[in-house]
């Protein structure tokens, strides 16, 4: 029987927070480890993905720091000196831990801020010295930041370490334990994550105190929640087969080994008329937001992602799972699974194997503990016509539209949308402040593009600021054709910024003509001038001025 979060100790003012967004009931892991958290103890918790970890840690870390919990104590909120601090593997689950707690600290008059990297640092620089009590962080930038001597760990009381398991995967556990080490002893540690190898075991022995073990379910627990099936199909059939899969009208995540054919799949999928978009190591931090935002919103249903990319992705109404390159271990098999049948509902998780593949698939599913249906299928077989379901209609693949640099008018013929200036930032942490190194990305579902890369700094496609790709043969006489239309200036190497003079020498500004300064790459001199520079080259190898 659940119980209410009153009767568990929790504060009014944060379970009536939670009521009014429909949260009345305690999962088991919140059940397990809330009184235990709310008294100040360290927890270990075990639970898979999906369990209600993050609430349950939540309503304990905001309560103690707000002094609402029996013993706690307020302190007042001093600059670059948080009380509350939560480490998560990636980006997107460190945004998806704020939007949680965000609100409970707002209630108990707390304020949270995230730190990630990919993004520029000042606004995390901002938001620390105006004084913030919980800090939501990746390890990588939050490191970045102690270094510089931007924030001090030593007033943390309470520290939450989040799916621990998938940073030792990712190779976190040195700066998570350097970062443990800087937070003051005695202090209140919830650590919880779904097993306890491959080094996490030697963080709760080093940093937990006395720790009360709570296991709500394990990495396996949620295999009888959904439906395992193995589509065995012809490698040629298997393009058609994913498209008939991607084409119901719920959410579907779709797996690959690889970023580049993340992306290519989601492109393959919106010109086929299902709008979907990707989530890769790839993309910029505005880029992995806008597509994040848009799956999650139900703008698009599909998306096709990478394990890494996706660890710590928490979307609701996951209905179905498509693993389209079979995982390489069961521990992934698993973790990518649980984007599906969370908190309790059910769901499907489809495996499509070529002939070739099947062997592997069946050792992997033995090692996964799952036993699937398998079936040999063809994209219109029956069996996959119920699994889609009602299919939604599709819709005509736009794609994107090249961008203008801020209304500057672009030199000639076509803009290659690549121009610099600050667009498109992140969601979270303030986006990019113009100075970042992202080239655009491009979203399945057609949506217009934004430039993610900051003028004077592009990866030498940028036209630049200034001028926005301008080129000054409108003050001369020569028209501004750029040779054959193009906006930005050739490829010249990573680093090669175009505004800094050395592509965007006035080819009009000598008035004789339109001579092509010899400064100019040949792609910016003047059609008329052209053949003018090229006789002059003819007759003068040794670089003499065209003036």
């Amino acid at each position: 029987m659940s119980h209410s979060f009153e009767d568990l100790g929790v504060p009014e003012a944060l379970s009536s927070d939670l009521a009014r967004v429909g949260i009345t009931e305690a999962f088991p892991i919140q059940e397990k480890t809330l009184p235990d958290s709310l008294a100040g103890r360290d927890v270990l918790g075990r639970g898979r993905t999906g369990s209600g970890k993050t609430v349950a840690f939540a309503l304990p870390l905001v309560s103690r720091l707000a002094g609402l919990a029996p013993g706690s104590s307020r302190v007042s909120r001093r600059a670059n000196r948080p009380t509350g601090l939560v480490l998560a593997p990636t980006r997107e689950l460190a945004t998806q831990i704020d939007r949680t707690v965000a609100p409970l600290a707002k209630a108990a008059g707390l304020n949270t801020t995230v730190i990630f990297g990919g993004v520029s640092q000042k606004h995390q620089e901002k938001a620390l010295a105006n004084g913030v009590d919980i800090v939501v962080a990746c390890p990588g930038r939050l490191e970045d930041l102690i270094k510089q001597g931007l924030l001090t760990l030593d007033d943390v009381r309470v520290t939450v370490l989040d799916e621990a398991d998938h940073m030792a995967d990712m190779g976190f556990l040195p700066v998570v334990t350097r970062i443990l080490s800087k937070t003051p002893q005695g202090s209140q540690r919830l650590l919880f994550s779904a097993t306890l190898d491959n080094g996490v075991d030697v963080l709760v022995k080093k940093f937990l105190r006395d720790p009360v073990l709570h296991s709500a379910d394990n990495a396996q627990a949620a295999v009888t929640t959904m439906d395992h099936q193995v589509l065995v199909t012809h490698a040629d059939d298997k393009q058609a087969l994913i498209e008939a899969l991607a084409s119901g009208t719920g959410r579907r995540m779709m797996f690959t080994r690889t970023k580049y054919r993340a992306k290519k799949m989601a492109k393959k999928l919106s010109q086929a008329g299902i709008p979907a978009v990707d989530l890769q190591g790839n993309l910029s931090q505005g880029a992995r937001d806008r597509n994040l935002g848009a799956f999650s919103d139900g703008d698009v249903r599909v998306l096709v992602a990478t394990d890494v990319a996706a660890r710590g992705v928490h979307v609701d109404d996951v209905e179905l799972v498509v693993h389209i390159d079979p995982p390489a271990e069961h521990k992934s098999y698993l973790h990518r699974s649980g984007r599906t049948a969370r908190a309790g509902a059910s769901g499907a998780v489809i495996t499509i194997a070529t002939t070739e593949e099947r062997s592997d698939v069946n050792k992997l599913m033995k090692k996964a503990g799952v036993t699937p249906r398998v079936d040999e299928v063809a994209p219109d077989s029956e069996i996959v016509r119920e699994l889609v379901g009602e299919r939604a209609e599709l819709v005509a693949y736009a794609p994107a539209p090249t961008q203008q640099n801020g209304g500057g008018n672009r030199s000639g013929g076509r803009s290659t949308g690549r121009s610099g200036g600050r667009s498109g930032g992140s969601r979270q942490g303030g986006g990019r402040s113009g100075g970042g190194r992202g080239s655009a990305q491009r979203s399945g579902q057609g949506s217009a593009q934004r430039s993610e890369q900051g003028a004077g700094q592009g990866s030498g496609r940028s036209g630049g600021r200034s001028g926005g790709g301008r080129t000054d043969s409108a003050r001369g006489g020569a028209p501004a054709r750029n040779g054959g239309g193009r906006s930005s200036s050739p490829r010249r190497g990573s680093g090669d910024a175009a505004g800094s003079g050395s592509g965007r020498t006035a080819s009009s500004r000598s008035s004789r003509g339109g001579s092509a300064q010899r400064g100019q790459s040949a792609g910016q001199v003047p059609d008329r001038a052209m053949a003018a520079a090229q006789r002059r080259r003819a007759n003068n190898r040794s670089g003499q001025s065209a003036r």
